[in-house]
């Protein structure tokens, strides 16, 4: 899944999670912790694996549903209470979405989470760092060959985001135009 893809599940599944309790939607600190959450695996198991060559895949110890509940139980004792709620539900919706692994067709491989007690097989070929480029060429290349297939789910998960966002009053757009505003005066 890429990253977008995954700040996508992420922000919807806090937001909706929210709307299911009868809660508020989301604040603005609460959608950026909810996404930042959702990077959180990737960020840190992809330059290990691509980079550093510490481990055989992007699925390590980021990844890992051990390490996720120590994280969960961290998030809880140190943020507020909603925003540690939003990093763990964007933390889970990450190593979920991985675990269902639509892109590979396969169906559902939870060895992605289960470092250490599980490695998954190494790749085929070692791009190291390339990984990432080489990724982006396979599904420009996808894109082209079946556009639909390729780009119809992500930009229906894009739509289904962005039409709940802005039903949610649009959390961390006024941030952001302030920030901006700062920027014109100076």
């Amino acid at each position: 899944m890429w990253p977008w893809e995954h700040a996508a599940v992420g922000y919807l599944a806090w937001s909706l999670a929210l709307r299911a309790l009868g809660r508020r939607p989301p604040t603005a600190g609460e959608a950026v912790v909810a996404i930042l959450a959702t990077q959180a695996p990737d960020l840190i198991d992809k330059p290990l694996s691509w980079g550093l060559g510490w481990f055989p895949t992007g699925y390590a110890v980021g990844h890992g549903a051990i390490v996720a509940l120590v994280a969960t139980v961290a998030l809880i004792a140190l943020l507020r209470r909603r925003l540690a709620v939003a990093a763990v539900v964007g933390l889970w919706s990450h190593l979920l979405a991985d675990v269902a692994a639509f892109r590979t067709g396969r169906g559902p491989d939870p060895t992605r989470v289960g470092w250490p007690l599980v490695t998954p097989t190494g790749y085929e070929t070692e791009y190291g760092l390339t990984r990432g480029i080489v990724y982006l060429r396979r599904f420009g290349e996808a894109a082209v060959a079946e556009p639909v297939g390729t780009l119809g789910v992500p930009a229906v998960l894009g739509a289904a985001t962005l039409a709940v966002w802005v039903l949610d009053g649009a959390p961390g757009l006024a941030v952001v135009r302030s920030r901006l505003a700062g920027l014109d005066r100076r």
